[in-house]
């Protein structure tokens, strides 16, 4: 293990909001470019690329992704990042725009250096009062728990909040149930994480380097539908934040080795296949220990993740199932190598 190096492990924060009028029209989106950069400021990350459809816009950060619907801002960084900062100046532009928060989830893994991490992100008895403090009254109905594992290096930390018209809303059946997978994959193939690695003074934008990586690693084909903004970082790393109609997918590598991580996000329906996709993206890294968290209504979702990952000679250790209010169920399992 290494003594210090780049915190690969990403922090995640989801807010969702609601308005007087259920016609929200572009809601957050409608926030300039500025205001979005002061935010990020307050977090210590800067965009680096982006790109938008009809339904989101999606930045890839110096540090991860960011990523604004009309009513529902997610924001994942890494490294040292004060991510929890984003929340009073977020909180400030919703009340500009009559736009009120009605849920927060906050999800993260276990530091790799948890020591240099900044304030309020020393603990996650820290981060709980931060978050504690910054919410507003309304969002009543609140829980933060860590999920373990059978591995002490490895157990998922959750922190959900919400008012109570989410709780009513959780509670009657939902058509189109989607659900939000969050891997992490530590100890990648040494071979394969020098791909993520670019030649000194090789010339190339980190945009142009970023789709190079897409394409030599097989990430590109992970979900062939997505337009993907991929940037590659100088001397190593990658991110890149994959737009398919109103659903996201976002990878992010830190390849150097001793402290090697990699990370893929997506959001599916229970009516999609998941085991290709998760398949695809872990057979990308080859990591020696993967971490699946699935958030979702229905219970079946966690069952397809084994059906992804053992076949890649991965053998699954535990498994942790939570309730949230406003994240309907958490299921945290981790597989190793064989």
């Amino acid at each position: 293990m290494a003594v210090s190096g780049f915190e690969g492990f990403e922090k995640r924060l989801e807010l969702n909001f609601s308005g007087d009028d259920p016609e929200i029209g572009i809601g957050f989106r409608q926030l300039d470019f500025q205001s979005l950069e002061k935010v990020l400021h307050a977090v210590q990350c800067t965009v680096v690329s982006a790109v938008g459809n009809q339904y989101f816009d999606s930045y890839v950060l110096s540090e991860s992704s960011l990523f604004v619907y009309p009513s529902k801002i997610i924001i994942k960084t890494c490294g040292t990042t004060q991510l929890l900062k984003s929340i009073p100046p977020l909180l400030h532009h919703a009340a500009t725009m009559d736009l009120k928060i009605c849920a927060c989830r906050y999800t993260r893994g276990n530091f790799i250096f948890p020591e240099e991490q900044p304030y309020p992100h020393t603990s996650f008895e820290e981060e709980i009062v931060y978050l504690e403090e910054n919410l507003p009254e309304n969002l009543c109905c609140r829980k933060a728990s860590v999920m373990p594992s059978k591995l002490s290096s490895h157990s998922w930390h959750v922190f959900s909040a919400c008012d109570q018209s989410q709780m009513a809303m959780q509670k009657s059946p939902c058509d189109d149930q989607l659900y939000t997978v969050e891997v992490c994959m530590t100890g990648l193939d040494r071979v394969l994480a020098r791909k993520f690695f670019r030649l000194p003074n090789d010339g190339k934008t980190g945009d142009s380097a970023g789709k190079e990586m897409s394409e030599s690693t097989g990430i590109c084909d992970i979900n062939p539908n997505a337009l993907i903004c991929d940037f590659a970082f100088d001397p190593c790393g990658y991110s890149m934040n994959g737009i398919d109609g109103d659903r996201y997918s976002t990878i992010h590598v830190t390849p150097e080795d001793g402290f090697s991580y990699a990370s893929f996000e997506c959001v599916a329906s229970i009516y999609n296949d998941i085991v290709e996709v998760l398949n695809k993206s872990v057979q990308v890294f080859r990591p020696t220990t993967v971490t699946v968290a699935t958030t979702c209504t229905s219970h079946e979702v966690w069952m397809q993740v084994a059906k992804a990952i053992e076949p890649l000679g991965m053998k699954f250790q535990s498994c942790t199932v939570d309730d949230f209010p406003a994240a309907q169920n958490v299921v945290f399992q981790v597989f190793t190598g064989r």
